[in-house]
């Protein structure tokens, strides 16, 4: 046995913490680190920093969602990222894995792996991607367990109070929950090491656990460490036209799940327009298909009995609808079942400062609850009535397989978590429907291509199991369809720059009739259309570029969609917006400042601030 005790050891540094747990496992450690925002930094690095100078010591390290700030790959964006990370992530410690995980230089006797990516993180890293482990949510506890997990060190909250339940798993309760119940069941033995973090939210009921369990504890004001705190993104009109349609299939009395986001915001948005000003919502619904033949079922009134949230996210936008009196309906003293959170510094505050009563409505739990039907089966069924589970994708084809997860060549960007999960309860729940929400098209080097394809080499969801797709132009209800029917109802969503060859393509495989021709009423989906349905309530207040507030200054929200134009560009674009920005009659000197251009030094700068200027201009226009 590696437990030696019922009351933990604590201590107030990370090494000697790491030296207690080689002495109690051994050389061989294998290291369980929640994901996202419950990782015990200090722990991880320590036990990293000894195995990097001992090749003795075998370190496996297993985990999810590596939180890390955000770096610029242009010069740009350093000059946007660098003061904003310093701003905004200063304080939080970077992962000692992570750097050598960039760098190239994890030793032989250290192995990393992942079974989720932040998304894009690990796209250029051969490290990351060989040691990616493809996995549901769900089925992570079963490869943890596989590699012979001795040692899990977890962020925790302590409250300060003679309870026996004095900390709280807060943030990740997802996988050690059931860690911890194996564990007394003798299932399995390890340690667990606790790293006391006072910014963390005390959250209560599952979440909270005795001191007991624990066999090491690291709490210091030395090893205390601000939150990650990722600011909220701007929601651009297309992602709130998608956010309506997909508000729109949500009744009410039912139960919801949304994703983190510039979409799961327009949703939670969305949501609170329906529920504030239910006429205006109809309204913007209908001006943005006025001649829609529509095939799904759309609700459009307030919210009488709310909606219960069943997400294995606790994201902001559900804390935002509760607010707003949607987020009511409760299942056992619940209005939300939870397995993890992130979010941002003001969401932290909010669930520190929120009153017990209230706190014990949001419940953290583990992600088998969350995710499955199994167990307390028939109680989940009672809950779960009339679910949407509302998740994100990167693409889809035309026949309705859905790819969120991975490119074609192979290379992982993100991973599957529990969308598979929550497509799964959306067939096996009455009532309940999975809805897919992605943007119809994107823009690369200048040049926009869809989103919705005819084939592509990788899928996440496979076509069986296709359900509900939302885009800003609309909700294609695919469930229980022919493929044939299936494409018309995916043209029908896609932009009509690409819906032609899109068609052709349907033909050529025998899917479609040839003598199909797509109904005018789809012929109409462009961006522009998007604008001028929308731009009025935007101008009106009703549909804010950041509905819940953020981190970012006023001067960084100018910069935002000029920075993306500037990405987004091709070469000849960008030769227009420097031409632009030397004819711009407006300096937007705050802005240029803020990117250290106030005053360019040198040809390079000069050019810098022209395009800025420029793309300032054209967004402004």
């Amino acid at each position: 046995m590696i437990r030696s005790g019922v009351e933990p050891i604590i201590l107030n540094d990370a090494i000697r913490l790491a030296d207690t747990i080689i002495e109690r496992v051994g050389k061989t450690v294998v290291l369980a680190l929640p994901l996202g925002l419950g990782k015990a930094n200090h722990i991880a690095n320590a036990l990293y920093a000894k195995a990097a100078a001992d090749p003795s010591i075998r370190l496996t390290i297993f985990t999810a969602l590596t939180l890390e700030a955000p770096k610029g790959k242009s010069e740009l964006e350093r000059r946007f990222l660098e003061p904003l990370a310093q701003r905004v992530f200063a304080g939080y410690p970077a992962l000692g894995y992570a750097t050598a995980i960039h760098a190239g230089t994890v030793p032989s006797n250290i192995t990393i792996n992942e079974f989720f990516f932040l998304a894009g993180q690990w796209l250029g890293s051969p490290y990351a991607q060989q040691h990616y482990i493809s996995a549901n949510y769900t089925h992570a506890l079963s490869a943890v367990l596989d590699r012979g997990v001795n040692v899990v060190a977890q962020l925790v909250a302590h409250r300060g109070e003679a309870s026996r339940h004095s900390f709280s798993l807060s943030c990740n309760p997802d996988l050690t929950l059931d860690l911890l119940a194996l564990r007394r069941q003798g299932r399995v033995n390890f340690l667990l090491a606790g790293q006391v973090n006072s910014e963390l939210p005390f959250m209560g009921n599952d979440a909270a656990v005795g001191a007991e369990e624990f066999d090491l504890l690291l709490d210091s004001p030395a090893t205390d460490f601000p939150l990650f705190a990722p600011p909220r993104e701007p929601v651009a009109l297309g992602d709130y036209a998608a956010g309506l349609h997909a508000a729109s299939t949500v009744p009410d009395g039912g139960t919801l799940q949304i994703g983190i986001g510039s979409l799961g915001d327009a949703v939670a948005q969305a949501l609170i327009l329906r529920h504030r000003k239910p006429s205006d919502f109809k309204a913007l619904l209908d001006s943005l298909r006025p001649d829609e033949a529509v095939d799904a079922v759309r609700y459009t009134t307030s919210f009488e009995t709310g909606l219960y949230g069943c997400s294995e996210m606790f994201v902001e936008g559900l804390l935002d609808i509760q607010r707003a009196g949607i987020l009511k309906r409760e299942v056992d003293g619940a209005i939300l079942h939870a397995g993890f959170f992130l979010g941002s510094r003001a969401f932290y505050k909010a669930l520190r400062e929120m009153p017990r009563a209230m706190s014990d409505k949001f419940r953290m739990t583990s992600i088998s609850y969350v995710n499955e039907l199994y167990g307390e089966e028939d109680a989940k069924r009672r809950a779960r009535v009339d679910a949407r589970f509302i998740n994100d994708g990167m693409m889809a084809t035309l026949l309705g397989d859905v790819v969120s997860d991975g490119l074609e060549d192979g290379r992982i960007v993100s991973g599957v978590g529990g969308q598979y999960n929550f497509v799964a309860q959306g067939f096996a729940l009455k009532g309940a429907r999975s809805v897919i929400m992605l943007r119809a098209s994107r823009m690369t080097k200048g040049k926009r291509q869809s989103n919705i394809r005819w084939n592509y080499g990788h899928t996440t969801i496979p076509r069986h199991l296709r359900d509900m797709i939302v885009t800003e132009y609309g909700v294609a209800d695919l469930r229980g369809k022919s493929d044939r029917d299936v494409i018309v109802a995916m043209l029908a969503i896609s932009d009509r720059e690409f819906q032609d060859d899109l068609l052709r393509q349907a033909k050529d495989a025998g899917k479609i009739e040839p003598s199909f021709v797509l109904p005018k009423t789809a012929r109409n989906n462009s961006p522009d259309a998007i604008k001028s349905a929308l731009k009025p309530a935007a101008d009106a207040g009703l549909l804010p570029m950041y509905p819940f507030g953020t981190d970012f200054t006023e001067v960084e929200r100018r910069l935002l969609p000029a920075l993306q134009l500037l990405k987004s560009a091709s070469t000849g674009q960008l030769i227009a917006l420097l031409l632009r920005g030397l004819w711009s009659n407006a300096t937007n000197q705050e802005c240029l400042t803020r990117l250290g251009l106030g005053n360019p030094l040198g040809p390079s700068e000069w050019l810098y601030s022209l395009l800025v200027r420029g793309a300032l201009n054209s967004v402004d226009s």
